[in-house]
C-alpha cells in the first residue's frame, strides 16, 4: 500500500529479458534498509525486490510479468530512464495523498501540456474503459503521483502539477505523446461496482 507521494527519483540502470523482464533501478535510497521480498512503486508500480546493492551506487532489481508489462508502461523503460519511486507505506505514517494499491488499471496518453503560470496544465486521455472512474476534484495516480483532477471532458482529463511536484518527481520531463501509468482511485472503482447491482 502507497499514499502517491513520491520520495526518490531513481533511474534505470539496465533491464534484460529472462523470461519475466528485470530491471536494475539506481536509487538514494538506504538499500541496507530494503528487505529482499520489499515493495516498492516504481513509476507506480507495485515491484518486489529480489536483489540489492551498492556499486557503483545504491541500486535494487525487481522481476516484471508480462502481465504486468502488458498492463502498464514499463515496456518502454530503457537505461538512463528517470523513474518516480514510493517505499511502501507503515503504520503510523502520514497519509498525505490518498490510498494506492501500486496495481496499475491502464496506460493514459498525454494529450496537451500548457504552462499556467508557474504550473503546467497537463490533459491526459484515458482508456475508454477507465474514464468513468475518474471524476472532477477527485484523485488518480498517474506513474506513481496522487493527483487531484480538476477537469473531465470524456475520456480526457486534466491536472495542475504545481512547480514543487514539477522538481520532486519525473512531472518536469512530461511532454505530449507520453504514455503513463495510471491507477484510478479505489473507492471510485467500489462504488461503480456497487451500483452495477442495483
Amino acid at each position: 500500500m502507497f499514499t502517491g507521494i513520491v520520495s526518490d527519483i531513481g533511474e534505470v540502470l539496465q533491464t534484460e529479458q529472462q523470461g519475466d523482464l528485470r530491471a536494475r533501478i539506481g536509487t538514494r535510497y538506504d538499500v541496507g534498509g530494503i528487505d529482499i521480498g520489499a515493495s516498492i512503486a516504481s513509476d507506480g508500480v507495485c515491484l518486489t525486490v529480489i536483489a540489492t546493492g551498492t556499486t557503483p551506487r545504491n541500486w535494487y532489481d525487481v522481476q516484471i510479468s508480462a502481465e504486468t508489462v502488458s498492463k502498464t508502461n514499463l515496456a518502454r523503460w530503457t537505461p538512463g530512464a528517470r523513474v518516480n519511486l514510493e517505499r511502501a507505506l507503515k503504520v503510523g505514517d502520514e497519509l498525505g495523498g490518498h490510498i494506492v494499491s501500486g496495481h496499475v488499471d491502464g496506460v493514459a496518453e498525454v494529450v496537451a501540456v500548457v504552462p499556467e503560470g508557474d504550473s503546467l496544465r497537463v490533459t491526459f486521455r484515458a482508456p475508454r474503459d477507465l474514464a468513468r472512474f475518474i471524476a472532477p476534484k477527485g484523485s488518480v495516480a498517474l506513474n506513481g503521483t496522487s493527483l487531484t483532477v480538476n477537469e473531465v471532458d470524456g475520456a480526457d482529463f486534466g491536472i495542475n502539477f504545481i512547480p514543487h511536484t514539477q522538481k520532486a518527481t519525473t512531472w518536469g520531463d512530461v511532454a505530449v505523446g507520453d504514455l503513463v501509468n495510471l491507477e484510478v482511485d479505489t473507492m471510485a472503482r467500489y462504488v461503480a461496482r456497487l451500483r452495477e447491482w442495483e
